[in-house]
């Protein structure tokens, strides 16, 4: 049977680049997804409207102590469910994770968890910030995350690709030709780490 990996943009606000980056992410990893026998599909966080959670019942007790009463908590929550795997693509704002990536996060738990992930971080320096901070939540919730995180950085520092990035939600040309050149590899690498933990389950921690 067929793995089903999603990659999840996790920024909601406006304007963001990550459906840039995520687009640029899944043309690396398609070819190798299909040599997989895996299928890949991009998840807009943003298109789930997820409020600061506002749930009467924890994470951890869905579903077997409760249920989500919101729609938003529903749908969030069957998206989830129906991978094996995800690919994380996070942003990095004012040197940590952004709100909507930790809080999209926080509204699960027995979804995410024993399931593999990759996170994919990009910022003006790579978000290294971030990428640990989500790591830390990831695991927190009871995902493997792969060891390789690749972090993109804007060619040029603090300049126009950044100021394209973060003004219009653009990925420059000298930026996409960097990541390509220099985050390929890795990027892959981690998508493959997924591929391994996917072939070695772990069993499922009951609560």
């Amino acid at each position: 049977m067929a793995s089903k990996i999603a990659i999840i943009i996790t920024s909601t606000r406006t304007p963001r680049l990550g459906p840039n980056v995520a687009s640029f992410v899944h043309k690396l990893l398609t070819p190798l997804a299909q040599s997989s026998s895996a299928t890949l599909s991009i998840v807009d966080l943003d298109t789930f409207k997820l409020p600061v959670y506002d749930e009467p019942v924890i994470p951890a007790n869905v579903p077997a102590r409760g249920q989500f009463i919101h729609e938003h908590s529903k749908r969030w929550s069957a998206e989830i469910a129906s991978h094996d795997a995800y690919v994380l693509i996070v942003p990095e704002y004012n040197y940590g994770v952004a709100g909507s990536t930790k809080n999209a996060i926080d509204y699960l738990k027995n979804e995410w968890d024993g399931k593999p992930a990759a996170i994919v971080s990009y910022g003006i320096s790579g978000a290294k910030i971030a990428s640990e901070q989500v790591k830390g939540s990831l695991e927190g919730v009871g995902l493997r995350v792969s060891a390789t995180r690749p972090q993109l950085a804007f060619s040029g520092g603090v300049g126009p690709d950044a100021f394209l990035a973060i003004g219009e939600g653009n990925l420059g040309e000298a930026t996409r030709k960097e990541w390509e050149e220099k985050h390929t590899e890795e990027i892959i690498q981690s998508f493959k780490e997924i591929l391994d933990a996917l072939a070695n389950p772990v069993e499922k921690k009951k609560n």
